[in-house]
């Protein structure tokens, strides 16, 4: 049982993330991302949206969405709590503050303004959309890691000093 307590070799789960993409894509007919199950919740909490972002949305077509998003958490609770030999917090202690709530405030409000600006999130283009050799998904993976990169190294310690 020590084998599934510990973290996994990168190599592992690599696989394991990147078979995902074809068993969803064979026993479902559906494409892997995460970002869909946003404008899924968004469209069942304005079900008459005069937007038509989220009006046009298939809701019943794409319920799996939610399903998949509260499986991922369910499934990281699980083995966090359950199957790890040191549980993890669920924040690192330099968020528990005031800035670190603004940090994280405005970093998912970029992230879900990216999401949607550039068509998809970082697994649907990073592991989908390149495994479907889309072009732009390689553009859009290229520029997830510059920026990621510029803030963490750069730009992020102008904004957030420790």
């Amino acid at each position: 049982m020590n084998w599934i307590t510990e973290p996994w070799p990168w190599w592992i789960s690599g696989i394991l993330i990147g078979l995902t993409v074809p068993l969803l894509y064979i026993l479902a007919g559906k494409a892997f991302g995460i970002s869909t199950s946003l404008q899924q919740a968004g469209a069942m909490c304005a079900p008459n949206s005069k937007l038509e972002y989220l009006s046009t949305f298939d809701r019943k077509a794409n319920l799996w969405t939610i399903v998949f998003a509260v499986g991922i958490a369910v499934g990281a609770f699980i083995a966090t709590r359950f199957l790890s030999s040191e549980p993890a917090p669920l924040l690192p202690e330099s968020f528990d503050s005031a800035s670190g709530g603004i940090k994280l405030l405005v970093g998912g409000f970029l992230i879900g303004f990216g999401t949607r600006y550039a068509g998809g999130c970082t697994s649907g283009h990073s592991i989908t959309g390149i495994s479907n050799l889309n072009w732009p998904s390689l553009v859009a993976t290229i520029f997830f890691f510059v920026g990621g990169l510029a803030v963490t190294w750069g730009l992020g310690q102008l904004i957030f000093p420790a």
